[in-house]
């Protein structure tokens, strides 16, 4: 059956996801990942266990969050185009995602952990905003 042609589209439209663009940015997760750094250096200086017991507690809220945040971009925003023309790319994804999770920044309290979680995040964050100026 076809649709009378007052009700046929006119333009057609596609997009690369179910939120208008421009919604994805890692800025999302590296502020995410500073929190976390600042949370560690400030358990670190602070022996009062009650502190140190409140920001455990927020840090590993932290770390899920950037883990969420990673995901999006990793699995809504970046496309296969994508990963083929950055082949380290997932790569990089897994590795930053453990970075914030139990084997890294989410497990321990070194913010010598938070900083190569930046770093990770800084090099998505590169490739990111060159996929947005092509």
């Amino acid at each position: 059956m076809r649709l009378p042609r007052i009700l046929t589209p006119r333009v057609t439209a596609s997009a690369h996801c179910d939120l208008p663009c421009g919604v994805y940015d890692p800025a999302q997760a590296r502020i995410e990942a500073e929190s976390v750094k600042m949370i560690c250096e400030k358990y670190q200086a602070n022996t009062d266990p009650e502190f140190r017991t409140r920001a455990i507690l927020i840090k590993e809220q932290r770390a899920d969050l950037v883990k969420h945040h990673l995901w999006v971009l990793w699995t809504d925003y970046f496309k296969p185009q994508h990963f083929e023309k950055y082949p380290h790319l997932h790569q990089l994804f897994n590795e930053a995602t453990k970075l914030a999770g139990a084997a890294g920044a989410k497990g321990g309290t070194d913010p010598a952990k938070a900083d190569e979680l930046l770093a990770k995040i800084d090099e998505i964050s590169k490739i990111f905003w060159e996929t947005k100026q092509a």
